[in-house]
């Protein structure tokens, strides 16, 4: 029988046969079917409904990774949109998105989220405990019933999210469900997902990465969702093992976590298919480690919240898979413009634009952001890159983080490859910082693995770097700051170490 194509996430869960294992939650070894998914989305959703919740209201959420954050994530899009955010964040960060949002009640779990309340006692939004019986039914404590949550549209808004904010103001992206479901079909293509596959999701669930990659996309394929408590790098490849894993995919720092505890391959590894990296840039050097060590292809994405995640990737083998680069475009369009919105030829480097059915039409109330960000129907995407010949992209760096000195435009990313491939060299940074005569000159933090002279590391970049690109500056830090999805923000790393000097 002819089944349509998803366009609500709804639809989503409702292709797989009802008896499949949607998720596994390892540490308990419970399993949840499709049907009893479904149930329960449906269930949260009417209640979401009894409780006033209407379309395009937003449902504020503050959770950790588990089933309820998933079931509340998907009745919260069916009933109204959902609005999650980092547990992490503090009073004022919440009181900041509760307003921005104008969040209409806010999902916790039982015990903690105690900023969280806080803030939405300030802002006098409803707090809603969700509470999990033995059979894992999720439900929201002390919520009627008597009311049946409309099923959405495809154009109906299922997720507001919000930018990084890495360099300002963090704009409100408003996802709707068909760009979610087109994304959830580019990335289910692209990696060949199969109801026999099972992802182990270790990213956040407030953010499109493990939202989208990890869950929807293999619940769109009819596969499990292995979802641990937290990411443990200790226990991980007992997880993976145990859980029957054939993909994971997770930012650099945490392939780095275990990388760093791992000198033969892992017991477990064997059943994977393939790892994906995402969210931050992927060191070559790093890439071919992990290969070596893991015994499975290491697969670079690229992705953004504003395209609903992916929109570029390295293939699966036999497809060649490109160190440095992210890949070609996954049902998506990429090009390359330059200032003036032309679209520039191979080999060229200039600012990324896409354009695809996963895109979102545009941010939130923030008119000049959209006219910034639009050009001839393509979505400027903030970031330096070059395509080949045979259309693979290669990311140079945030255009708003280049360092310009004397007007030579320099990407860091470059400099970071650098630093990074030298062997006392955990981590690394490369940022602009002021100078009375060249404007700008680099600089870079770094988190040595053994005590280095500092004239070795520099010595080291002079061999393989332009004079011009060479830090002038270098400093030795114990960390270096990321947001909760891995990601690097120059602006802030450059801020906190150069105040003062």
């Amino acid at each position: 029988m002819f089944m349509p194509q998803p366009n609500t996430l709804l639809q989503l869960i409702e292709v797989a046969p009802p008896a499949n294992t949607a998720f596994l939650l390892p540490d308990s070894g419970i399993r949840v079917t499709y049907q009893s998914l479904r149930d329960q989305v449906t269930a949260m959703a009417d209640a979401l409904a009894s409780i006033g919740i209407q379309r395009g209201d937003r449902v504020a959420m503050v959770l950790p990774n588990g089933l309820p954050a998933v079931v509340s994530f998907l009745a919260a899009s069916v009933a109204g949109t959902a609005a999650p955010l980092n547990p992490g964040y503090r009073e004022d960060e919440f009181n900041f998105f509760l307003d921005d949002t104008n969040a209409k009640v806010l999902l916790c779990p039982a015990d903690g989220a105690d900023a969280a309340r806080k803030a939405a006692a300030t802002r006098n939004v409803p707090v809603y405990t969700l509470e999990m019986d033995g059979t894992r039914f999720v439900r929201i404590a002390g919520a009627g019933n008597g009311k049946t949550a409309a099923p959405p549209s495809g154009d109906d808004i299922a997720l507001v999210l919000h930018t990084s904010g890495s360099t300002g103001r963090p704009k409100r992206v408003p996802i709707l469900h068909r760009n979610i479901a087109a994304s959830t079909a580019n990335i289910a293509a692209h990696y060949a997902l199969a109801p026999t596959d099972v992802a182990l999701c270790v990213m956040p669930l407030f953010h499109v990465h493990g939202l989208v990659a990890s869950v929807l996309s293999t619940l769109r394929s009819g596969g499990t969702v292995a979802v641990p408590n937290k990411f443990n790098p200790l226990s991980f490849w007992r997880t993976v093992r145990d859980s029957g894993a054939t993909w994971y995919s997770a930012v650099p720092t945490i392939h780095n976590l275990l990388l760093s505890r791992a000198t033969e391959r892992p017991a477990g590894s064997e059943g994977l298919r393939f790892i994906r990296s995402c969210s931050a840039a992927l060191p070559p050097e790093m890439m071919a480690k992990m290969e070596s060590l893991f015994g499975v292809p290491v697969l670079e994405a690229y992705g953004m919240t504003e395209a609903s995640h992916q929109m570029a990737s390295n293939p699966l083998p036999p497809a060649a898979r490109k160190p440095g680069s992210v890949g070609p475009g996954t049902g998506v369009k990429v090009g390359i413009m330059d200032d003036s919105g032309t679209l520039l030829a191979t080999g060229e480097r200039g600012e990324i634009v896409i354009q695809g059915p996963n895109v979102v039409a545009g941010y939130e109330n923030n008119p000049e952001a959209n006219a910034k960000s639009f050009t001839n129907g393509w979505f400027r995407t903030g970031d330096q890159g070059v395509l080949d010949a045979e259309g693979y992209l290669s990311l140079t760096g945030r255009i708003k983080e280049l360092i310009n000195r004397g007007g030579e435009k320099i990407g860091p990313r470059e400099i970071d490859e650098v630093l990074l491939a030298h062997p006392a060299v955990a981590e690394a940074v490369a940022f602009g910082i002021p100078h009375p005569t060249w404007g700008e000159e680099v600089a870079a933090a770094v988190v040595l693995k053994e005590p280095q002279p500092e004239t070795a590391i520099l010595l080291f970049c002079k061999e393989r770097l332009a004079d011009f690109k060479v830090p002038k500056k270098l400093f030795i830090v114990t960390a270096i700051p990321r947001t909760a999805t891995g990601k690097i923000q120059r602006g802030a790393v450059a801020k906190a170490l150069t105040e003062g000097q």
